[in-house]
């Protein structure tokens, strides 16, 4: 697979040490307030906005950044890694999809390249996150509903297993995933699932008990 250079969340990543976020000051949740009261959002797009602040509220009480992290693409690799999967992600889910852990192969390996990145509507978390529980994918092509979607074709995806990150708050701040351009087998399945699940246990432990900076 090669990169596209028109998919505005796949970047070509340059030789050298791992891509790694600017850090970002969480944003005013007085000014975040004053919007989800505005008379423009409404329905959906309110909830959306007011679950988005509250995670932005949770991760600054947490001292949690929302920028890419050795630690996290540590676990990101290692859950990759043990699935037997190419691409491997901790995604935090704010303004965009921010993946601060992420896996994936080498820039001359001929594979798609991701970026820290990407829209809120593209790729299966968003279901994981509606869900508050595990997505398994073992063959996305399996399903009408999970076929149509622009990572299929962007980076090539045919299998993709993922889990929330959920505070003990309720408030879901992301998803951890894995995806692959192999599909998986039914009996593979469960274990790559337990996998993701796992990870996201650790993830969660790590944030709320040692906060990254």
């Amino acid at each position: 697979m090669s990169y596209q250079p028109n998919d505005p969340y796949l970047v070509p990543r340059p030789p050298g040490p791992a891509l790694s976020l600017p850090q970002r000051g969480v944003p005013d949740i007085t000014q975040r307030a004053s919007v989800l009261t505005g008379p423009v959002v409404l329905g959906r797009e309110a909830q959306q906005a007011a679950e988005l602040a509250q995670r932005y509220e949770l991760l600054e009480r947490l001292g949690v950044p929302a920028a890419a992290n050795e630690e996290f693409d540590e676990l990101a690799r290692d859950m990759a890694e043990r699935a037997g999967f190419l691409y491997g992600f901790v995604n935090l889910f704010l303004e965009e999809q921010t993946f601060v852990g992420l896996h994936q192969p080498p820039a001359d390996s001929g594979y798609v390249i991701v970026g820290r990145t990407m829209s809120l509507d593209h790729g299966w978390c968003p279901d994981v996150m509606v869900r508050k529980k595990a997505l398994p994918l073992h063959d996305v092509h399996a399903s009408p509903r999970f076929s149509g979607n622009p990572v299929v074709d962007a980076v090539g995806v045919l299998s993709y297993f993922g889990a929330p990150l959920i505070h003990d708050s309720g408030v879901v701040l992301g998803t951890v995933c894995v995806i692959d351009p192999e599909k998986r087998s039914l009996s593979q399945a469960r274990e790559i699932r337990d996998i993701t699940i796992n990870t996201g246990a650790q993830v969660m432990n790590r944030i709320v008990r040692a906060p990254v900076r």
